[in-house]
């Protein structure tokens, strides 16, 4: 058989479960043809490559990511970043900024809440020192937001502006009226406003991301939405339409619509289903309907069955059990999927307790694909439930050393108490339970891609810590591994997470994920054996060779 490219002499792994190892392959039209070892190659003929022993992977795949929000980071400028012992620094920090740079429509910056040691801003502090212009502050995990009066103001705010979600996404109020602090999606429609962005700038960021996916090997990416951001985010898979029209779209993009707000349920299903007939080109599809069960540690948005350590309070839910229970029967009907961020561990069982229902309304006419992201906290009663429903978990390894600064162990304790902390990240006990385990970055910001890589997450995933050796964002750097030793992966594992197990979450299993006959020839070639590199800086590695559908592209 006459073949496009011929590679011998490697060291393969498949991903393929049933052979994971091979040391030669053949490509024809874009696809594995052959996956084996040497003797089988005599039927073919074409272009020989031999690697010389070097190490071959397939493509990356990361499950969560987000393509389109970074493009509105990328052009709204959240302003300049404050370091501070105290709220007065702060405050004084942005009134000499203001006083520098006077005659503006709106001021922005960007400050960590442990900065404040306790004490929070007010509406009437910020009107004190920006009276006639916005102003806003956009807390440093990006989950939520101080506003002043004029902000407000625009938005039509007002003490008697319902919140989304109490507990969750919500304006906050003291004595009765709104303080100008908001959270989660209450806060993220006033970050993301009054974007003025051209095609070209739009094309000229997505080119700076698929440079980058080239660069690392990533062959397919979730794209998890643009909460409170859709027309920018229908305008991003518009031209991501038009790049692949053009053939400058290499990467696959599993795409979705993201909910933050439950009374849009309906109307949100209803866009999933638009955008699936509306965006459905050889490298770009949409079919998932994206939630925001819940928040964040740090700003205990992210809901808990036992409450924080500090507060007493467990936070809340998007949905309920029975509202899950409806949206996915919906999506069934529709033939879509489901993705739910679940930080915390009644987010997770809120998700798994509606499967349940529906699985038993629905019975074997059930297909609806799971996937609960993020998954910081569990309770131990719901770790087998994944593997029993079906539900895929995905983890983003990357914050696996606690990526905070400082000592995020103690951080953690503070809110969770001692227990709970040293049983986070629970990647490996959920590997052993038989679930269909995933791996992803989670960005909203393109930035220098760094903490992108799967590489990164590849080296915290085996390592639960990073060190000098560690090729990561400066910010991330911590001092000594995180809790529990137990739940290190194997590079086996890991890349498992990042190739076919992906692909399952994604429902592409059929053509990527793995080096088999018959599926699209996405695959990366190394300098160093992966399978035996040291786990400390593997972060620094990267492919040599990179090859999309059997092309070269870097």
């Amino acid at each position: 058989m006459k073949a496009d490219l011929i590679i011998k002499n490697a060291k393969i792994f498949t991903a393929n479960t049933s052979n994971l190892r091979a040391t030669a392959l053949v490509v024809k039209d874009g696809k594995f043809v052959y996956v084996g070892n040497e003797a089988g190659l005599s039927t073919y003929e074409g272009e020989i490559l031999d690697l010389g022993g070097r190490f071959v992977m397939p493509g990356i795949i990361d499950s969560h990511v987000h393509v389109t929000t970074s493009i509105g980071f990328a052009y709204m400028d959240p302003g300049q970043y404050i370091i501070c012992s105290s709220k007065k620094e702060a405050m004084d920090f942005m009134a000499g900024e203001i006083k520098k740079n006077p005659g503006l429509k709106r001021y922005r910056f960007i400050l960590e809440r442990k900065y404040l040691k306790g004490e929070d801003i007010t509406m009437e502090d910020l009107d004190a020192i920006c009276p006639d212009a916005e102003l806003l502050i956009l807390e440093g995990e990006g989950h939520s937001v101080w506003v002043n009066s004029k902000v407000l103001d625009r938005h039509g705010i007002t003490d008697d502006t319902p919140s989304p979600v109490p507990e969750l996404s919500y304006y906050v109020h003291k004595d009765g009226h709104v303080t100008g602090n908001a959270f989660e999606s209450s806060g993220w429609k006033l970050l993301f406003d009054d974007l003025n962005v051209t095609d070209e700038q739009i094309d000229a960021e997505l080119q700076r991301w698929i440079d980058y996916s080239i660069h690392d090997g990533v062959s397919a990416v979730f794209d998890a939405g643009y909460p409170e951001g859709d027309e920018l985010h229908e305008r991003v898979y518009e031209r991501l339409c038009e790049l692949d029209k053009q053939g400058r779209l290499p990467v696959y993009i599993d795409g979705s619509i993201a909910l933050t707000d439950p009374r849009k349920m309906k109307e949100v299903v209803e866009e999933v289903k638009r955008f699936n007939k509306k965006f459905n080109t050889e490298h770009l599809r949409v079919h998932t309907f994206k939630v925001f069960m819940d928040g964040t540690l740090r700003i205990e948005t992210a809901a808990q069955v036992t409450p924080y350590v500090d507060t007493n309070k467990t936070g809340a839910t998007t949905f309920s059990k029975e509202q899950v229970a409806e949206v996915l029967k919906l999506l069934n009907e529709a033939g879509l999927d489901f993705h739910a961020h679940t930080v915390g561990e009644k987010a997770s069982r809120t998700v798994l307790d509606g499967v349940e229902l529906a699985r038993k309304e629905l019975g074997d006419n059930f297909r609806v694909k799971l996937t609960c992201a993020h998954l910081e906290v569990q309770d131990d009663v719901d770790l087998e439930r994944f593997a029993k429903l079906g539900v895929t978990a995905n983890y983003t390894p990357w914050w696996h050393a606690g990526c905070t600064g400082g000592n995020p162990y103690e951080l953690w304790c503070s809110l969770l108490g001692e227990e709970r902390a040293g049983k986070m990240y629970r990647c490996k006990t959920m590997w052993n339970t038989g679930a269909n385990v995933t791996f992803s970055s989670d960005n909203i910001v393109y930035g220098d891609f760094l903490s992108w890589s799967p590489y990164l997450g590849m080296e915290i995933g085996m390592t639960r810590y990073i060190t000098d050796k560690t090729k990561a964002p400066e910010i991330a750097k911590v001092v000594k591994e995180f809790p529990s030793p137990k739940e290190k992966m194997s590079i086996e594992e890991m890349i498992l997470g990042y190739t076919i197990n992906g692909a399952k979450q994604l429902g592409i299993e059929a053509a990527k994920g793995s080096i088999a006959v018959g599926k699209d020839a996405d695959f990366l070639v190394f300098d160093t054996d992966l399978l035996t590199a040291e786990h400390v800086g593997f972060s620094r590695n990267k492919p040599r060779d990179v090859y999309f559908c059997g092309k070269k592209v870097n």
